[in-house]
């Protein structure tokens, strides 16, 4: 792919409040997220191993039930099929690293995650 601006890439809406950029090679997808305050992310799993990294603001993710507080400087690696979940407790940024690639986000648009009928 080489150089890669964002301009250049379709806005994703991951759920409400959470948009990306999704940069994707041969091998992995990296996804650029930005997450509004308070936004959550649907509980789901997904087949592809998952590296989140919080750049700015603070993101509770939910790992099989259990909560960490991620911030800058920190780190947490999704074995793949784990069941997860998240809140921006801050409005935050973070990178996102996929393997193999996630073929959902290689296009134009995401479906999102599937909700909870209530």
């Amino acid at each position: 792919m080489g150089f890669v601006e964002f301009k250049d890439l379709p806005e994703l809406e991951i759920a409400s409040g959470i948009k990306a950029y999704a940069v994707t090679t041969d091998t992995v997808t990296i996804l650029h997220v930005r997450i509004e305050e308070g936004a959550l992310l649907p509980e789901h799993s997904h087949y592809n191993e998952q590296v989140v990294n919080v750049i700015e603001g603070e993101l509770e993710l939910t790992v099989e039930g259990k909560n960490y507080n991620l911030m800058p400087g920190n780190v947490m690696v999704l074995e793949p099929n784990v069941v997860h979940s998240g809140r921006a407790v801050k409005a935050c940024r973070a990178v996102d690293v996929f393997h193999p690639v996630r073929k959902d986000f290689a296009g134009s648009s995401f479906g999102g995650y599937p909700t909870e009928e209530k």
